[in-house]
């Protein structure tokens, strides 16, 4: 078939490879002049497995109370007459239900193991390289509260495969001695030995030229300004005023794909959340993390990319706004020279804000439309570079006719 994916971010680069490999015949149009410029371009470089628990848990409405009229909260919502703000709310209020928790879990868990090994045999496969790293992921906490419940939350994902196992401060010092100097903020970790990180922008790039050398058509500087329909058909998208027409489309534009659906009556639960990130040369290879770490108190990450720092997290809920909000980004570097003073060059830090496709659950929505052959790829939220390749190959399958091997609440 003739398949239209509409976003070159790493979720719609990895859908049309996967494509590519079932054999159709793959357009990818993009706004941008190039693949992984938005979303994709900066994100905290984790393939996290473990980082299952979503936003909405029975924790966060407290911890949301105590950061009301923070500006540098970790979770920020910043009120709007947007009745489609307040609806994600409402419904982010339902998923911190414990039963429906636990639920959204085990649908992360499950999808995030297929991604990981779907990533590995990708890389086995092409020789892809992006600064990548297989030493694991440290889960921080710097209260003893938060560190109990997670270590409860670990032991689920322990049933569920996932080998997240909780640390004391002594060994997750031992996991990563860069954290010597902060080991008096640290009540415990919980590690996954088994997680990934690596840069999702120079993954998406090279992963794009792969698709181009086996044929996959790219075309930048192409906004999708409307889908076309007819009866229960997409007939096609314009482009500059332009049609384009396929056998079936894939909507994988991130935060932007309400916006082009809604005209259709497809609704989706998606809401953009303006995460940020901050990354600095190395100074002190001695005096800076290799194990990529998550800050659970502060909502961040930390990766090692070659030789630069990613740090990257918290998220405000703030419209389709992408300015950058200095206050926020201090408060990145600030927490960052807590816990690694002598690790990156302050000086040269670089400042980056992008929308994540946030939904209520955190379950990306992936699958089928109203109408037959318009698929989604889509609201992938914190964890789109974690499950971009997984969530591609199952849709491949799914626009092929084929059950996804993995078990997933596909739409």
């Amino acid at each position: 078939m003739r398949i239209v994916v509409l976003g070159a971010g790493v979720v719609g680069v990895t859908a049309a490879w996967f494509l590519r490999e079932a054999g159709h015949d793959v357009r990818v149009l993009e706004r941008q002049a190039a693949a992984g410029m938005e979303t994709s371009f900066a994100n905290g470089g984790q393939i996290s497995v473990s980082h299952a628990e979503p936003w909405a848990n029975p924790g966060a409405i407290r911890k949301i109370l105590k950061w009301l009229g923070r500006d540098d909260a970790p979770l920020l919502f910043r009120l709007r007459a947007d009745p489609q703000q307040w609806l994600w709310g409402m419904k982010f209020l339902l998923e911190c239900l414990p039963g429906r928790n636990r639920r959204n879990i085990v649908q992360l868990v499950r999808l995030g193991l297929y991604s990981r090994a779907t990533l590995q045999a990708l890389r086995r496969q092409t020789g892809i390289q992006y600064h990548q790293l297989e030493r694991g992921i440290l889960h921080l906490y710097t209260e003893t509260r938060d560190f109990e419940a997670a270590a409860r939350t670990a032991e689920l994902m322990r049933d569920l495969g996932v080998d997240r196992a909780p640390k004391t401060t002594a060994e997750c010092v031992a996991i990563e001695p860069a954290l010597s100097g902060a080991r008096q903020q640290i009540a415990g970790g919980t590690y996954a030995a088994s997680d990934e990180s690596g840069d999702a922008h120079v993954f998406t790039q090279q992963l794009a030229a792969l698709c181009e050398q086996r044929g996959v058509r790219f075309e930048y500087g192409k906004p999708v300004e409307r889908i076309a329909t007819e009866g229960d058909r997409v007939t096609g998208v314009e482009t500059g005023g332009q049609p384009v027409r396929g056998d079936a489309y894939v909507v994988a534009l991130g935060s932007y794909s309400p916006l082009l659906l809604r005209p259709l009556g497809v609704r989706l639960p998606i809401y953009p959340a303006k995460g940020y990130s901050v990354t600095l040369p190395v100074k002190d290879a001695a005096a800076a993390w290799t194990v990529s770490l998550s800050d659970e108190s502060h909502k961040l990450v930390f990766s090692r990319l070659g030789e630069r720092l990613r740090i990257a997290g918290t998220a405000e809920l703030t419209g389709y706004d992408t300015t950058i909000n200095a206050v926020r980004c201090r408060a990145i570097l600030k927490r960052t020279l807590e816990l690694f003073p002598q690790a990156g060059d302050a000086a040269r830090a670089e400042f980056w804000a992008g929308l994540r496709p946030a939904t209520p659950s955190n379950i990306p929505c992936v699958g089928r439309t109203r109408y037959g052959n318009l698929f989604l790829d889509t609201g992938h939220g914190t964890l789109g570079w974690t499950h971009a390749c997984g969530s591609g190959r199952a849709l491949a399958d799914l626009v092929s006719g084929r059950k996804p091997e993995v078990d997933f609440a596909f739409r």
